[in-house]
């Protein structure tokens, strides 16, 4: 059932409706390829009368470029908790006016208060999620619990990583029992060095790429999103997931208005639509990534739920570690070694 529109809402949508004479209103929207039911917009659109110009990032390193350059300015972007946190740092997030978010009390009291966001002040959550190893069963013997495998020379030519500084190097710094989030030199360089042995017996690095080379049978083994793998496991039943031993990232992305954005009412209700039971609900099904929503939440089949990967029991934050935003000098130090490992041979 589609929820009424609340009294702030409606007013909302009269106000907009006003800047209709300069072509209509308009807000440009920043997320993640394969990460939406896009037919949403145009329900959107069509319910409020503001366009939507949809766009997609693969990694919030290109998201955070992207705003520092000020070539678009863009109302509502979909960024990671980390990343939420710096562009929290560098003033370049406005608060939200909770007034305006009808639905906002749907969000489950465990996602409301997170370090990256205190109160909530700034974000809504859009979806939660982990990494883990994505495997081919038919491709791949051995016993996967470890980081290691990625290091196995019995499957060379076969892997796949991210195609990101903060994720790639993440997954060696945990394989070699550190924290993601360390500002240690010494240890990131010796991420550094073991991603640089690895890259011999790599296929690729890549994002969203990946559906295709696992699902395929192209490439027998890999790291991405548990949400992803929900969706490749339809196309490819041979697939697995495991969370390695040593520790895996756990995530929030969410909604956030940029200070500079042209259309801060529409955006507001843009992340009050999407935060419907059934926006939350077609999301999810499009998607596979789990979400914030207590309503979306209740009205799951057992098959999500019991699957163990999209709702541990307690919830998916304490399976993991979250990523935290760096200090400048470590950021600094991760595009240098990022730029090292892509140059090394």
């Amino acid at each position: 059932m589609k929820k009424a529109l609340s009294v702030a809402a409606l007013a909302l949508t009269a106000a907009l409706a006003l800047t209709a004479c300069a072509g209509g209103p308009r807000i440009i929207v920043y997320n993640w390829g394969e990460y939406f039911d896009e037919e949403l917009n145009a329900a959107f659109t069509k319910e409020t009368g503001v366009k939507v110009v949809y766009r997609t990032f693969d990694t919030n390193e290109i998201l955070y470029a992207s705003m520092k350059s000020g070539g678009v300015a863009y109302d509502v972007i979909i960024p990671s908790d980390y990343m939420v946190g710096l562009l929290i740092e560098e003033d370049m997030l406005q608060p939200l006016d909770k007034g305006k978010l009808s639905n906002y009390g749907d969000v489950m009291e465990m996602y409301r208060d997170l370090e990256y966001d205190p109160g909530g002040r700034y974000s809504v959550p859009y979806m939660t999620g982990s990494v883990g190893i994505i495997y081919n069963t038919t491709k791949v013997t051995k016993p996967v619990e470890s980081w290691d495998i990625l290091w196995d020379p019995d499957y060379e030519g076969q892997i796949i990583i991210f195609d990101n500084s903060r994720d790639a190097l993440g997954i060696a710094l945990k394989k070699l029992g550190y924290s993601f989030n360390t500002t240690s030199e010494n240890e990131l360089r010796e991420a550094l060095a073991a991603l640089i042995e690895q890259k011999p017996l790599l296929q690729a690095k890549m994002m969203d790429q990946i559906f295709d080379k696992l699902t395929s049978g192209a490439a027998a083994i890999g790291t991405y999103y548990a949400g992803d793998f929900i969706e490749m496991r339809k196309d490819n039943p041979d697939l697995a997931f495991v969370w390695p031993k040593e520790g895996t990232n756990v995530f929030v992305d969410a909604f956030c208005i940029p200070k500079n954005a042209k259309n801060p009412d529409g955006a507001h209700m843009y992340i009050d639509y999407m935060c419907r039971a059934e926006s939350g609900l077609a999301n999810v099904d499009v998607t596979g990534y789990s979400t914030p929503l207590q309503s979306v939440y209740e009205q799951l089949d057992e098959d999500w739920l019991e699957d163990g990967i999209s709702y541990p029991e307690g919830g998916i934050l304490q399976y993991g570690e979250v990523f935290k935003s760096l200090p400048k000098a470590t950021r600094e130090l991760y595009d240098r070694l990022w730029t090292d490992y892509n140059a090394a041979s």
